[in-house]
């Protein structure tokens, strides 16, 4: 007969403490910082397990008999929780969960039943981890939220779509005849549009057949006014909004809110002309192309396709943004289906599966990227590879080189003389030839991109790269054309600047962004940061360079004023905007500023100030 000698309680009794200061102090100490302690909290239980099958010296048939336990408790929930969680992480996220409490459950079971022997100490070990993964099955995420990791609701609460279908009353009113006929009207198009669904369960849409486009269709309309912000990110796709300027002080003169609305999910930006915006957002199980006035908010049209996609970190909806030119409206949605709709009415002009078009699986957070107008053509981006389309019927025209996977949209570039189509991919960056779609040149730096390629005033090219933890850092290249071809150098590479799906902005030899969730500034010439400061969350930011001032969007809501100078960081003013997670990105025209996020959507004036503003007020 021997003696069981009693458990080696203190080294999971330390494990333990420093794993609880590492979860919960971590995000306080640094809001941006919920990864650190979500891995702490993860390597922290891997710790306390081998503390308990090496060290802990309890029997053997305890030592195995509580991780089968955790390893069944563990698949038992992945079959009952909400499918916002079960899919989550690339279905891991229910195993990262759990796993820092079982430890620490562990851990605090060993130390209350220490002297405890038989059926009770193994019921109160199966209650112990019973209570620890049956909360799990009563939660549903709202997808991620920055650096604070998942943002959980009570799984019977219903989501801002479902309140937004339940209420109904908003749909658009009949247009009136109009007293011209739709530039698609010229020659009716009636294609067959072909519906697929995105849902993690069900088949990419690059299984299914291309959506035929072979009548022939009007000519866009060949002179019209530019339209004041025609898609992502302004003219130039580069955030910059010239020529106005507004008033700072907003203790004095805040953003008076002009209307607000309830919209359905999704994270795309507007496009303007006039008194119309146009934006894509969810409805159940249709993806929507929407239309409303400027002025009030009122919703003029909306077009439908029955497709939707979800993924548990976005969460549903598209993530383009629609394109203004020649009298329509191109769209992308998160499944590839490419839409060219009159802008004044919403009719189809033409319809295509840009997915199914060019053989391409939808990547894990569905396709976000925004069409791309050059000349005849438009072009989309989907997983990494480039398509153009004849603008006026949606016939194909060319389909560039594959790549890996990409979040960024394609964009318009002269680089030493030559016009050219950037894309920020898997491998690095592609420039391809705007006519044909032949590769340029190409540079390798592996991880990824979600933002916007930015040129310097000199010529310069900036890139990011990524990896699933965040912004890996931004490098300027320099790329030139001689009789041997492109040639492509890298100039530097700065961990100063490091956007993840923030876009940053250049300006006056620097640029300024996101590093993380903090703002930062960076020289163009030589990559070392200038400051960081201002948390604002995974928010997004566009300048406005007459008056060296960045009007920045917050993760939360919150719009700030930033001084747009190197020397320091400098917050000018904040007005909260909106109550919800904001990844979208804001459009000022003129005097009116709109903001969206995933649950409404809303228009403010900002004072205008001084001379020099270009346009009229809007009504």
């Amino acid at each position: 007969m021997t003696t069981q000698k009693p458990l080696r309680l203190w080294p999971a009794v330390v494990i333990a403490i420093v794993q609880l200061l590492v979860m919960f102090g971590a995000p306080v100490v640094a809001p941006d910082a919920g990864p650190i302690g979500m891995l702490g909290g993860v390597v922290g239980a891997l710790a306390i397990l081998v503390w308990w099958v090496f060290f802990s010296r309890a029997p053997w048939s305890e030592r195995v008999g509580a991780i089968v336990l955790m390893i069944v408790a563990v698949w038992a929930t992945r079959t009952v929780v909400h499918e916002s969680i079960a899919g989550a992480g690339q279905g891991n996220l229910i195993i990262i969960l759990p796993t820092p409490y079982l430890g620490l459950a562990l851990v605090a079971w060993a130390v209350a039943t220490r002297h405890l022997r038989g059926g009770v100490r193994w019921a109160s070990l199966a209650a112990a981890i019973l209570l620890v993964c049956a909360p799990f099955a009563l939660i549903r995420t709202a997808g991620i939220k920055g650096g604070a990791g998942s943002e959980f609701h009570w799984r019977w609460t219903p989501t801002p779509e479902q309140l937004l279908l339940a209420q109904g009353g908003d749909e658009p009113k009949p247009l009136p005849p109009s007293s011209t006929a739709p530039a698609s009207a010229a020659a009716p198009v009636v294609i067959p549009k072909e519906t697929s669904s995105a849902k993690a369960s069900v088949a990419p849409a690059a299984s299914a057949a291309p959506v035929a486009a072979t009548i022939e269709a009007a000519t866009p309309v060949a002179t019209e006014t530019p339209a004041e912000w025609p898609g992502f990110r302004g003219p130039g796709r580069d955030g910059i909004i010239r020529g106005v300027r507004i008033v700072t002080d907003w203790s004095k003169s805040p953003p008076v809110a002009i209307w607000r609305r309830a919209i359905g999910p999704g994270w795309s930006s507007f496009a303007v002309r006039g008194d119309l915006l146009y934006t894509q957002e969810q409805r159940g199980d249709d993806e929507v192309v929407s239309c409303y006035k400027v002025s009030t908010g009122e919703p003029v049209w909306r077009h439908r396709d029955a497709v939707r996609f979800y993924e548990s970190n976005g969460g549903p909806g598209p993530r383009g943004t629609p394109t203004l030119s020649h009298g329509r409206v191109y769209t992308l949605g998160a499944t590839g289906m490419l839409n060219a709709l009159d802008a004044a009415h919403g009719a189809v002009v033409w319809s295509r599966n840009a997915a199914s078009d060019i053989g391409r699986k939808i990547p894990d957070w569905g396709i976000a990227s925004s069409p791309l107008v050059v000349d005849d053509i438009v072009v989309v981006a989907v997983s990494g590879t480039l398509a153009a389309y004849d603008l006026a019927t949606g016939k194909p025209r060319w389909v560039g080189p594959q790549h890996g996977g990409s979040y960024s949209s394609p964009q318009l570039a002269t680089i030493d003389g030559v016009d050219q189509i950037l894309l920020l991919s898997a491998p690095g960056a592609v420039s391809v030839a705007p006519a044909d779609g032949a590769l340029l040149w190409e540079y390798s730096w592996e991880g990824g991109a979600i933002v916007q390629p930015a040129l310097t005033a000199d010529g310069g090219v900036l890139i990011n790269a990524m990896s699933m933890m965040g912004g890996m850092g931004t490098r300027r290249l320099a790329v030139a054309h001689g009789e041997g071809g492109w040639t492509v150098e890298e100039r530097w590479t700065s961990n100063g600047l490091k956007p993840y799906y923030n876009d940053f902005v250049v300006h006056k030899g620097h640029a300024f962004g996101f590093d993380g969730n903090i703002l930062a500034c960076i020289d163009l010439e030589d990559g070392k940061r200038k400051w960081k400061g201002g948390r604002y969350g995974s928010g997004q930011l566009v300048l406005l360079p007459d008056q060296d001032l960045l009007l920045v969007m917050s993760e939360e809501g919150e719009l700030a004023l930033v001084s747009a100078t190197p020397d320091k960081f400098t917050e000018v003013a904040r007005f909260p905007a909106l109550d919800s997670k904001t990844w979208n990105h804001p459009v000022l025209v003129g005097d009116v500023l709109l903001v969206r996020n995933g649950q409404e959507m809303a228009a403010f004036r900002l004072s205008l100030a001084g001379r020099g503003v270009v346009g009229d007020r809007l009504p």
